[in-house]
């Protein structure tokens, strides 16, 4: 049984560990932590995922930047203990906090990640849509929350003030 809740302070230090041991190191050198840094996360839409032990299984975070000029939602990292890799928790905490994203009225999110695997959950590559480097373009991907929610959306993501 896995319980899903928003992250708080107390959960930091496992989250972080977390993240540690799912991504390689150096992983805050990637052009994305640079949009984050300094930045509060979402909060709403930060969730742990533990298990029936209350063990870390999971867990993912959203951060605000611009693109634009417009309010977009940052996915990532969303990360899954190797111990429950496959049981469906990666999709489990995308899909709910999609769905948090939305109903408290975020229009549209990106991501860097691989499109294989994002496009079930409506992710789709965007044109016009520049990280700063080194960010492969393919790798960039978004997805409108609300209808036409990229419409007229384009240019180069910024770190929110």
């Amino acid at each position: 049984m896995i319980t899903l809740t928003r992250e708080t302070k107390d959960d930091w230090w496992e989250v972080e560990a977390l993240y540690d041991l799912c991504f390689a190191p150096g992983r805050e050198a990637l052009s994305s932590y640079r949009l984050r840094d300094g930045v509060a996360p979402v909060g709403d839409l930060c969730l742990v995922a533990r298990d029936e032990l209350g063990i870390i299984a999971g867990a993912i975070r959203y951060w605000p930047v611009l693109v634009g000029g417009a309010p977009v939602l940052l996915l990532g990292p969303v990360a899954v203990h190797p111990t429950h890799q496959g049981e469906g928790l990666g999709a489990l905490l995308i899909q709910d906090s999609l769905e948090r994203a939305r109903n408290i009225g975020w229009e549209r999110v990106l991501l860097v990640g691989d499109a294989p695997y994002y496009a079930r959950f409506g992710f789709e590559r965007m044109h016009g849509v520049t990280m700063p480097p080194p960010t492969n373009p393919e790798r960039v991907l978004g997805q409108s929350l609300l209808p036409g929610g990229w419409s007229g959306v384009s240019g180069q993501v910024e770190k929110h003030p």
